[in-house]
């Protein structure tokens, strides 16, 4: 089983440590290796990462070309990789990268690809069973892939605990240089932040002040920066209302067409909890909700529930919270 590492600024990402925490479980009970590809610019000491966090093996592809992710060279790199060394399924994070170079991928492997899991198993028959969210997060399907390979999917941050690093793990680092051939078709002009430098990544948040089109307005909604900085590595999101609304940015939403956040603390505050917005928090610690409505479905995975004006009570929330601090 191959796990597609990720990096950024070359760190590896957050996902990367998820995705092979999995993949050491699931190839326990296949009786595989448990592999990751590095494509980088500069490998380092990633390598060394990787293994710790529980690579069994690494191949390495490392050219200057790749310091930049690149849609037609990724995805060339990695097809050549495959086709030498024939994994029997391989791994993506459902991230921007990850969703725009699995099907790609897959296309060119001409085998299928089971997109955002949320849940991983082995089959009696050795077979990775995807499981994911249909019909708008009603139901969840279990999609295995029996007949090409390699079995192919993406998997959601956040859904997986990062795998315990052992700095005394040893494995096989493999260095591979695909041939020449693939021709980027894209220029980079210029790179810019979404966020100022200092934000916190919503997936990455100990805790999320979260809101939805409840309070009814951009300027209401600011009131949720006041809550999210009495509490360290916090940020703010919101619900698809309140991207679509403009109240926030698209890199702050949470759900199934956003981001899935697991922090220690979420507060949902005005947010009537769709089953695609649950299915991106529900698996928070502790969830407190704040509605007018006491029937909102997201009464129903909250563990602390108020009943009332989310401009009324975060105010007052925020003040009492300011006194217990002081």
């Amino acid at each position: 089983m191959w796990v597609i590492a990720e990096q950024e600024n070359g760190q590896l990402m957050n996902v990367t440590f998820e995705l092979l925490g999995a993949a050491k479980e699931l190839c326990a009970k296949l009786e595989e290796k448990c592999c990751a590809v590095l494509v980088t610019a500069v490998a380092g000491e990633l390598p060394q990462q990787l293994i710790a966090a529980g690579a069994d093996v690494v191949y390495v592809i490392e050219d200057a070309k790749y310091a930049d992710y690149d849609t037609e060279l990724y995805t060339d790199a990695i097809c050549q990789l495959s086709k030498k060394y024939d994994p029997a399924s391989i791994m993506f994070g459902a991230t921007d990268d990850g969703r725009d170079l699995a099907p790609r991928v897959a296309a060119r492997l001409h085998t299928g690809l089971c997109a955002d899991c949320t849940a991983l198993d082995v089959t009696d028959d050795k077979l990775v069973a995807w499981t994911r969210p249909a019909l708008g997060g009603n139901i969840c399907a279990t999609i295995i892939c029996d007949v090409n390979r390699p079995q192919m999917g993406t998997v959601r941050p956040k859904v997986f605990k990062p795998a315990e690093l052992d700095n005394t793990r040893t494995g096989e680092v493999i260095a591979f240089t695909p041939e020449a051939g693939a021709v980027s078709r894209v220029e980079l002009v210029k790179k810019e932040a979404l966020s100022s430098e200092n934000a916190v990544k919503i997936d990455e948040a100990d805790m999320i002040a979260a809101g939805g089109r409840g309070f009814g307005s951009k300027e209401k909604f600011d009131v949720l920066e006041q809550l999210a900085a009495l509490f360290e590595n916090s940020a703010v999101a919101g619900t698809r209302a309140a991207i679509d609304e403009g109240w926030l940015t698209h890199s702050q939403q949470v759900g199934q067409s956003g981001k899935s956040v697991t922090p220690h603390i979420y507060f949902a505050c005005g947010i009537s909890g769709a089953i695609q917005h649950l299915s991106g928090m529900k698996d928070s610690d502790i969830i407190i909700a704040i509605n007018k409505d006491a029937e909102a479905p997201i009464f129903t995975v909250a563990h602390y529930g108020i009943v009332g004006d989310v401009n009324v009570i975060l105010p007052k929330l925020i003040e009492k919270i300011k006194a217990y601090k002081a």
